[in-house]
Parts: structure tokens; sequence; C-alpha cells
């Protein structure tokens, strides 16, 4: 199966401090509206692929969130993913073939900001929370452009959208088995992830990297406290071309250059990063 990233999710106590968060390291931002929960509320930075990392907590400091409620209220930063699908029925159908256990499809919605009615369906995968470790599947019932389009100047931005999700897990091996048998995958390669102190794994041509920690510090305990769950983002950029971010901190993932942005709230270290795209 090709994973197509649709978008990515950073979860705190404050929406306004996520949004002041991306906004202060130089991306647009716009509200996105309130879910039908009527607990949570998000807002969205997308991209000109049509992928978005959408920031979100609950309209109510405090209160319990039916959706990664404890990456809210533990301020957890990158809690979950999701991929579209043209099909999400039979996609649906044939993971549960495979063996991976299914919740849905069932439809969603939310209110834009504007009044706007958005409607889509998502498929669960996997324990835990929605997209901690799997992701989960989304297919739009309504137009696709109701739910995301680029925000500001991202339509001409030389970022493409959200290229590779790197998830933290505790056991590498497993990890890596549920990912090749739930999709199809060919083996990933192996590497170290210094950046985490972590061992890593790489799925060729698939927006998804696992790490898993080598020993004490920050990201065993993130991991720990948080279980399998995404730890960064990586935005893909054309080759050699300038963006306008500023304070950027070089650095790597395996063998590839990622400048990561100061982007830190609410985990306090930098989570999103900029690379060449590898498509």
């Amino acid at each position: 199966m090709d994973l197509q990233v649709d978008h990515v999710t950073v979860a705190g106590r404050s929406l306004d401090r996520l949004v002041d968060a991306f906004e202060a390291a130089g991306f647009p931002v716009e509200y996105g509206g309130t879910h039908s929960n009527g607990v949570t509320h998000m807002a969205i930075v997308g991209f000109r692929d049509g992928s978005y990392v959408e920031l979100i907590s609950t309209m109510e400091s405090g209160a319990a969130s039916p959706w990664w409620d404890d990456a809210i209220r533990g301020d957890g930063g990158p809690c979950a993913w999701a991929v579209g699908v043209d099909d999400i029925s039979a996609t649906t159908a044939a993971l549960a073939d495979r063996g991976v256990r299914v919740d849905g499809p069932a439809a969603y919605e939310r209110t834009r900001e504007d009044g706007t009615l958005v409607e889509w369906d998502l498929t669960y995968l996997g324990d835990g929370d929605p997209g901690s470790s799997l992701p989960f599947l989304i297919e739009d019932r309504t137009p696709r452009e109701r739910r995301v389009r680029p925000t500001g100047d991202m339509a001409s931005s030389p970022i493409h959208g959200v290229d590779t999700v790197v998830v933290g897990v505790p056991d590498l091996d497993a990890a890596v088995r549920r990912f090749t048998d739930a999709f199809d995958l060919a083996a990933p390669e192996r590497t170290a992830f210094a950046t985490f102190d972590a061992d890593g794994a790489v799925f060729p041509d698939q927006p998804v990297a696992l790490a898993a920690p080598t020993g004490d510090g920050w990201f065993a305990e993130r991991v720990d406290e948080f279980g399998p769950s995404p730890v960064a983002y990586l935005l893909g950029c054309d080759s050699e071309e300038e963006t306008r971010f500023d304070d950027c901190t070089e650095g790597s993932l395996g063998d590839r250059r990622v400048d990561w942005l100061p982007v830190t709230d609410p985990i306090g270290r930098p989570y999103v990063g900029i690379a060449e795209a590898t498509d």
C-alpha cells in the first residue's frame, strides 16, 4: 500500500499557544473551527501538496477530550497522523483481511468559522489513540477544499508538505513487523537517529520512519509517558531552494540533512524539520 500523508496533528493545552508558536516561526495559520464532539477545536497550516498540520486543543481548559486526551492535557505536541484513501470502505476491509484491528469507517464533521460544514469518514487502525502508531484513514465526504487549502502564501512556498512522520516506539522490531504486515511494505533501512538517541528504521518511498530509544533521556521519557506516537514531522522542500524561515538548527535524520525549525511549544524542543523532498 502506498501511504500518502493527509495530515499530522499537534496537541496541547492551549490552541492559542500552538498557533502563536507556528506563526512565530513563519507559518500562516488559519482557524479551522470546532469538531462535532463539542469539545475540541483546531487550526491548520496547509501546504501546496494538500497535506497539512492540524493544531488541536480543547475549547475549555482541562476538559476531557475524546481524542488524544493525554497529549492535550500533557502538552504532548506531535500525537497523530492520517493517510488519505480513495475508497475507505474497501481499504478498511483489505486491512482487516490482513489482520489489522480496524474501527470504522465512521462519519465525522466540523463547522468552519464561516459556518461551512465539513464532513469526512475515518477508520482507526490498531490500538491506542487514533494515528498514534499506525496512521488512521481518512476520506472526504464534502469537497476537499472545504477541509483544507494552502494557508497564506504556502501555495507558492518551496515547501511541498508533510514528507515524513517520525514515530517513536518502545520496540523497533515489533513496530517494523506491525507496519510491514499491515501495509505490505518492503523491509526498512536500519540506521541510527542521533538526534533522538535512537535506533531507526526508514521505509523506502514511504512517508514514515520509526525510532526506538537506545538509552535514557528526553526521548525515552517521552515514549514511556505517551507510548508509541509521532515525535517529529519533516516537511519536504524543493532542492536548493531558499525558505524564509530563520533560526533553524542544522541536524540530520540518519543520512538525511534536516533543518529543525524553532517550533518548540509545547514540548520545549524542536519537532518540525525541513528536508529535501524525497519524491
